[in-house]
């Protein structure tokens, strides 16, 4: 069975750096550059680091991304404004709206950005349409003080808000206006919060007596999974075709990068594939695109700088097999939708007949894929 692969995507000459976002073979993040911090791209390996930095920012970092395009802030000084790259610095789009004091995009998902927006003094869940004035408040006033959405796929829009009665968060799902907010905290949690959205689940975490807990959901608060592992506490941060990564933490206080697929027990320590010398790691995102599944995240490094970028990198031996999922059946209708979003996005994996003439992408691939699918896999 193949095993998980770790590459440092450390940029030469940077102090610190971190990977928050999984697109394809792509990876996003920031880097400490000369005392400042800024947003670029990785293709997989650190010489491959791309700086997105504009130069009229005195620091900017990409916390999300899909497809071709990366999402998260730019600042000058204190003031701090939700942004969209598309690969190069010279791409950058600012999203702050007029007359919003600071802003902050975590997560983009085909033309459509997620993140907060402050009204007064209160932060307020949005979605952007790629421009500062395409913006919708999606905050529910009725219900919360403040909210932040983290995470969208297709029509779900994931966070959370600070309620008002009981005074906790809660996690949240909407579908494009304030008032399609949907409470998910647990009956079991006194609190929680939700960061990733995809295929059908949400990700994020509960306070579950007291200890962090992550959590899986599909839809609903009654759908609610427990991931935590017994004897630790733990988050999930991103999710994608059947399985979720984060990070769990032991007695000891050590957090180690994460991944699951559904349940508790599939529980895989990915801290275990890292170098000597990385005591602590965070999983931050997941991709898979049939060929490979890719993991973002992060470690500590105990002699040499503070944190350093990673890539989790694993082949999938069922090329069908496109979501990567290892609970039978291992091929289901899933692996049709991860086949068709890849498709749709232009992913190489697609190219099921390896054709090499234009459109390189057709529907011969459909039948190519149709056809390894019930021979299965060896």
């Amino acid at each position: 069975m193949a095993q998980w692969t770790a590459v440092s995507l450390h940029p030469a000459g940077a102090t610190d750096s971190y990977a928050y976002g999984t697109a394809g073979d792509r990876q996003g993040g920031y880097a400490n550059v000369g005392g400042q911090f800024h947003a670029g791209v990785w293709s997989g390996t650190a010489a491959s680091w791309v700086d997105m930095h504009p130069l009229t920012v005195t620091s900017s970092r990409v916390l999300g991304m899909h497809s071709g395009s990366q999402v998260g802030y730019t600042a000058i000084g204190s003031a701090v404004r939700a942004a969209m790259w598309s690969g190069s610095a010279g791409s950058w789009v600012d999203l702050n709206p007029t007359g919003v004091p600071s802003s902050v995009a975590y997560a983009v998902f085909g033309a459509q950005q997620v993140g907060r927006i402050r009204v007064g003094i209160a932060d307020h869940a949005c979605v952007w349409g790629s421009t500062a004035a395409s913006f919708t408040d999606l905050h529910p006033s009725n219900v919360a003080n403040s909210s932040y959405a983290l995470g969208i796929a297709g029509f779900f829009i994931v966070g959370y808000a600070n309620m008002i009665n009981p005074v906790t968060s809660h996690a949240a799902l909407w579908t494009g206006t304030a008032s399609s907010f949907l409470d998910l905290n647990p009956t079991a949690a006194s609190g929680s919060y939700c960061y990733g959205v995809g295929a059908g689940q949400q990700v994020g975490y509960a306070h579950i007596g007291g200890q962090q807990h992550a959590s899986l959901w599909s839809g609903t608060a009654a759908s609610w999974v427990d991931l935590n592992p017994s004897g630790m506490t733990s988050r999930a941060y991103g999710v994608a075709n059947g399985q979720q990564v984060g990070y769990t933490t032991s007695a000891a206080g050590t957090p180690h990068a994460a991944l699951w697929s559904g349940t508790a027990e599939s529980w895989v320590d990915l801290h275990a594939f890292l170098p000597v010398g990385y005591p602590w790691s965070y999983a931050q995102s997941i991709w898979s695109d049939g060929s490979f599944t890719y993991v973002s995240g992060y470690a500590t490094n105990a002699s040499v700088n503070p944190v350093h970028a990673f890539l989790w990198k694993k082949a999938n031996t069922c090329s069908v097999n496109c979501d990567a999922s290892t609970v039978a059946p291992v091929l289901n209708v899933n692996d049709f939708q991860c086949f068709l979003n890849s498709f749709a996005a232009g992913s190489s994996y697609a190219n099921c007949d390896a054709s090499s003439v234009v459109p390189i992408l057709n529907v011969n691939d459909f039948q190519c894929f149709l056809n390894k699918f019930a021979a299965g896999c060896p």
